[in-house]
């Protein structure tokens, strides 16, 4: 990516915090619990962190209507269309934050992007790949980010869950 290109990403990303901060002194920002905050923000730093490695996010917070469950960010990378889950932690524990995106989770995911494929104009389908990005917002750090592109398929083989 071009550095005028990145500067700018920069400079957009900076203006939007500092009018959240403004809005937050004002006394207008949504009252929303702690661990929903930290995942608005952690998204909102993901989609920043994709848009320097040059992906064209086109939605955030896809819902279906019809279908339960949210798609946090979709994207093209190239021809290759991406489905993003952002997991955001405010502090690095034993357990990595990639590891909530459980069985259940994977099935819902899938069952979403199966449902925006079907809205696209474009025949055949995409390439489709499921991308997890662990975002760790620890207080007084950079935000920390672990991306495992092509984290799981449209298939997974079922395993007895007794």
């Amino acid at each position: 990516m071009q550095p005028l290109a990145q500067m700018r990403i920069g400079c957009v990303q900076r203006a939007l915090v500092g009018l959240d901060r403004l809005a937050e002194r004002r006394g207008r920002a949504q009252p929303l619990p702690a661990h929903l905050l930290a995942g608005l923000e952690g998204e909102e730093a993901a989609y920043f962190y994709l848009r320097r490695k040059g992906y064209t996010v086109v939605a955030r917070r896809w819902t279906a209507g019809n279908l339960p469950g949210d798609l946090d960010m979709i994207g093209w990378q190239g021809p290759m269309l991406c489905f993003f889950e952002v997991k955001t932690r405010t502090a690095r524990d034993l357990t990595p934050a990639e590891t909530a995106v459980d069985f259940h989770k994977r099935n819902v995911l899938r069952r979403l992007a199966r449902q925006y494929t079907r809205q696209l104009p474009s025949t055949p389908s995409p390439q489709v790949r499921f991308d997890v990005i662990s975002v760790y917002l620890v207080p007084g750090k950079p935000p920390e980010f672990a991306h495992f592109e092509n984290a799981f398929g449209w298939a997974e083989a079922r395993r007895d869950r007794r």
